[in-house]
């Protein structure tokens, strides 16, 4: 485990202290170094060399003073020699050695000062060596840890999707159908970004024929605009030729961007003004990209959630791309650019391996993965025609054959998509971006580049893409990369149907779990579609799929079944949108590679938090949830589902499940009313606590009307009534469950009444509190359902699962109630890893009674309240942080300095704990049948019928379940737990 950034910096501290009078190159450059790479746990002769030989490009030898090849190249000087000589000479040094052991990093100092070049990144860090402390971070490198940067776009974007908004709205609330709409604002936008763009020869053709060519009353609008759309769509040589001039000098676009006809839209003045402003906004400025955020501005919000579309910044799209195929081709570029021999032939190969890449995002929305991909390859293949042209002598100026001068077209790129307006904007937008990218090239090299008329087109499917067969689209051994952002919709978001039909793809897919979130369809249809073949995927999806149950639902199918590895992966970060109103959620990046050629080093970017910027480590392997593996013996290790503890703590429950219609459930105001008019039901009355009561400080109680005897239940007609109710409310509204449970309408599904203190953890919490807010409650006290239930709990038991460690253990396998965290008693409690060996956790108990000693010191304050991340008391953080360094101390000696190192910890733990691999199998843990523990479950008798209408498994019937000493319940001994 490497050392947390405050270890590092004491050890800095004190190699500052040791070497603050060094001076002499020579003598102490070695010792100097050694205690340099010391201070960040590294030992040099791991990784570095001294007076690396190096023949020069003059042919004279020199040495370098210090050398990791591909990572640092060090030079040192006595104390006051000048630097930037020496950094010189260490250029010279970089340019003589192999491409493959060039360096990103050169390091030059003299003892008192160094100066630190990043050489990818072209940045610079100088400081003192007293100041080395503080610039630790600098060198991350050293212990495989790397800032990165990703570009955002500009806000204009967003006020031109605004404008356009605002021309729909009018045009649908004047009664212009939907579907016409759709295609007539996509026509009418790329009328302005031609208008601004020079696609259109004269600078603002579009807007001088609306102002001149249209009445001000806006009558004659929308039949002076189909006229235009029929000009654009018909061949020059081919239009009347007593047409307008206006109009006869617009080009002819093709594409079948204005094909189809259209029903004239009716306007008036002030929709004609509207145009008109929409003109005058400077449309050369924005990204086709817009075009996303343009789609979210016109969709109906309700309609945004049912499609789980959520529409990203081009920020979040490098965050993709980048890793998945755009760094390894730009770090081919420097390769072929350094050459010295041979150059202009690698280039030409590389031009036409860029024009051989094929592109399929699969859930493409309006295009914009597509749209910045398409971007991005254009802007190296600039790069690789600047390289040639200086490379082959010809001057920039000389005419050049446009036609062959780039090879990257939009027909490379692939996609599908359910709502046909999105595949019409993302076609446009592709055709947007390729005319930016000829006006670039026209910059750079002196003559006009376009591609007017539209000769190619990208190639989009409107459909469902969990219906459409991909290799249709596109055969998947043509296809270079499928990336994209699907449809994010989890279980509970979706209809019936969509549920229906999502369970059966994924259930052919492979998957385990029918409540998987919808987006793990495309990672799974991705699987299948390189199935045996190279693969490079790589998808956006919600941090769902990398926590709780989904987890051992479905990476397992990817893994095996697929024989897919993780790449390179994103973990949790806040996600950003272009639209006016973006989605509100967290999200991971998730690159695969086949098996076969999964790269050996992979590439984890990591938030410190969800906003914050990114950071870069490189590992061995990368486990599913998303944490370096490398401490792991099967890299894909899940957490199942365990029905009894493996910490050997005491069983938990769910609490109290009345299935009731509400009839036993009082608030304040139905006791009082029901004391007043029954006061003998008070005996069969107790406080009933869920979540929300447990942590606000609310109350409400619950009627147990199983606790009274006939006789006294005879004489309480207003108790007999609820009863009643209960009854009918369960054989009409309860479904089968509640028919099962209606001819003993007193006795609740789940019963735990307990006689004795207990534990009690809310089974939601806020995804804010560093602590779920566990406690204790004694009797009368009935816990609900929304509270899981530990009896016989010690003060040690509440201090490990009030912890950071378990806590970080619960981010990791619990699962989310929209962004809330929820507990599972099979999940988090059964399968946490308690610490190592036989520690005495009677240690714990003070410090577990210091955290509820200082909860008692803020007497009528709700746990809510208390643990309130902004106003928590400072007794009770203190008291917190105290349990957590005496908990920690248990698990190692060494202080954990991040959650993320708590779960690796854990995690390899679990793996420990739990059964060892079978012989023969492929990574998968298998349960030995005969080692399984019995245990006893108690059940209501009604539980019977739902066994024999099939919807409870009698050998997993669900969380432990205690029942009150007047429950009538039926014991069964169930020996395959």
């Amino acid at each position: 485990m490497r050392l947390s950034w405050n270890e590092i910096r004491v050890r800095a501290a004190q190699f500052v202290k040791a070497w603050q009078d060094a001076s002499y190159e020579s003598g102490e450059t070695q010792s100097f170094y050694n205690d340099f790479f010391e201070v960040f746990g590294i030992a040099r002769r791991s990784v570095a060399r001294y007076e690396e030989h190096v023949r020069k490009l003059d042919n004279r030898a020199g040495f370098i003073d210090l050398f990791w090849p591909g990572v640092l190249l060090v030079e040192q000087k006595s104390s006051g020699r000048d630097l930037k000589r020496a950094y010189s000479q260490a250029t010279e040094y970089f340019d003589a050695l192999p491409e493959r052991d060039r360096p990103r990093y050169v390091l030059v100092s003299d003892f008192r000062s160094f100066e630190l070049h990043d050489l990818d990144e072209s940045r610079e860090f100088a400081f003192t060596l007293a100041e080395f402390p503080q610039h630790v971070e600098e060198f991350g490198f050293i212990v495989g840890v790397q800032p990165r940067t990703f570009r955002d776009q500009a806000p204009v974007n967003i006020e031109a999707a605004e404008i356009v908004g605002g021309l729909h709205d009018v045009l649908l609330e004047a009664g212009y159908p939907g579907p016409d709409l759709e295609r007539f604002l996509v026509r009418i936008v790329f009328c302005l970004f031609a208008d601004h763009t020079g696609i259109f020869d004269q600078r603002g053709a579009f807007a001088d024929f609306i102002e001149t060519r249209t009445d001000i009353d806006g009558t004659s609008l929308g039949s002076r605009l189909v006229e235009l759309f029929q000009v654009l769509n018909t061949p020059e040589a081919k239009r009347q030729r007593r047409l307008e001039e206006d109009l006869r000098r617009l080009p002819y676009i093709d594409g079948d961007l204005f094909r189809e006809k259209l029903d004239v839209p009716a306007f008036d003045s002030a929709m004609r003004r509207q145009l008109l402003d929409a003109c005058r906004f400077d449309w050369s400025q924005i990204s086709p990209a817009i075009f996303g955020a343009l789609f979210q501005s016109v969709m109906d919000v309700r309609q945004r959630r049912a499609q789980g579309a959520h529409y990203t910044t081009e920020q979040n799209i490098l965050k993709v791309i980048e890793p998945l195929f755009l760094d390894d081709l730009k770090a081919e570029l420097q390769q072929i650019k350094r050459l010295k021999r041979g150059r202009a032939q690698k280039l030409r190969a590389f031009q036409q391996e860029l024009g051989r890449l094929t592109f399929f995002d699969p859930a493409c929305g309006c295009g914009n993965f597509l749209i910045i991909a398409y971007r991005e390859l254009r802007l190296l293949e600039i790069e690789v025609i600047r390289e040639l042209t200086a490379a082959t002598g010809r001057s920039g100026q000389q005419r050049l054959d446009a036609t062959q001068l780039s090879v990257v077209n939009v027909d490379q790129f692939y996609g599908i998509e359910i709502g046909e307006f999105a595949v019409r904007i993302a076609e446009t937008a592709l055709w947007m971006m390729d005319h930016i990218l000829n006006n670039q090239l026209s910059l750079e090299f002196g003559e006009t580049y376009v591609r007017i008329p539209l000769a190619k087109s990208p190639h989009l499917v409107c459909g469902d893409a969990l219906e459409v067969d991909w290799p249709d689209v596109l055969d998947p051994a043509a296809c270079s990369y499928v990336l994209g952002n699907p449809p994010f919709g989890g279980f509970v978001h979706r209809c019936a149907p969509k549920q229906d039909r999502t369970g059966e793809v994924l259930a052919q897919l492979g998957a385990t779990g029918g409540r998987l979130d919808y987006v793990t369809a495309w990672f799974l249809k991705a699987g299948e579609y390189f199935r045996g073949r190279s693969a490079r995927i790589a998808f956006v999806a919600t941090n769902s799929i990398t926590q709780g149950e989904q987890v051992s639902q479905f990476w397992p199918a990817l893994f095996e079944r697929h024989g897919l590895e993780i790449a390179f992966a994103h973990r949790t970060f806040a996600w950003g949108s272009d639209a006016p109103q973006p989605a509100h959620v967290h999200v991971v990046i998730v690159g695969l590679a086949d098996r076969k050629t999964v790269p050996a080093k992979r590439r984890l970017f990591l938030y410190e938090s969800a906003k914050q910027d990114v950071e870069e480590t490189v590992v061995g392997s990368i486990s599913p949830y998303l944490i370096d593996a490398d401490g792991l013996r099967d890299p894909h290790v899940v957490v199942e589902r365990h029905r009894d503890p493996l910490s050997g703590f005491p069983g938990i429950c769910v609490g109290t499940k009345p299935v009731d219609g509400g009839h036993y459930i009082l608030d304040r105001d139905e006791r009082a009313e029901l004391l007043e008019r029954e006061p003998g039901a008070a005996k069969l009355i107790r406080p009933f606590l869920g979540g929300r009561e447990h942590i606000n400080g609310r109350r409400r109680w619950i009627l147990v009307p199983s606790e009274g005897s006939p006789s006294e239940l005879r004489s309480m007609p207003q108790v007999m009534r609820r009863v009643e109710a209960v009854r009918e409310y369960r054989l009409k509204e309860a479904g089968k469950l509640g028919q099962s449970l209606s001819d003993s309408p007193m006795q609740f599904h789940v019963t735990v009444i307990p006689d004795a203190e207990f534990l009690v953890i809310p089974e939601v919490s806020s995804e804010h509190r560093k602590y779920v807010p566990i406690g204790y409650q004694k009797p009368p006290v009935v816990p609900s359902n929304k509270l899981l239930v530990v009896e016989n709990a010690n003060l040690h038991h509440f201090a490990i699962l009030t912890s950071a460690m378990h806590m970080a253990w619960l981010r990791l396998t619990g699962g989310r109630l929209e962004s809330r965290l929820s507990y599972s008693s099979g999940l988090v409690y059964n399968t946490f890893p308690t610490p190592p060996g036989s520690p005495d956790l009677n240690e714990l108990e003070p410090y577990a009674q210091a955290v509820l000693d200082a909860r008692a010191d803020h007497p009528g304050e709700s746990l809510a309240a208390l643990y309130d991340p902004h106003v928590m008391p400072e007794g009770l953080r203190r008291a917190h942080a105290k349990l957590d360094r005496a908990v920690d101390r248990l698990y190692r000696r060494s202080e954990f300095t991040s959650e993320l190192e708590r779960v690796e910890h854990l995690l390899a733990l679990y793996e420990q704990s739990n059964t060892p691999l079978s012989a023969g199998t492929s990574g998968r843990r298998r349960r030995n049948p005969s080692s399984a523990s019995k245990r006893h479950v108690w059940l209501h008798e009604g539980c019977r019928n739902q066994i024999a209408d099939g919807l409870l498994d009698p050998r997993d019937p669900g969380p432990i379940e205690r029942p009150s000493r007047s429950s009538t319940c039926e014991l069964l001994l169930d020996s395959a737990s």
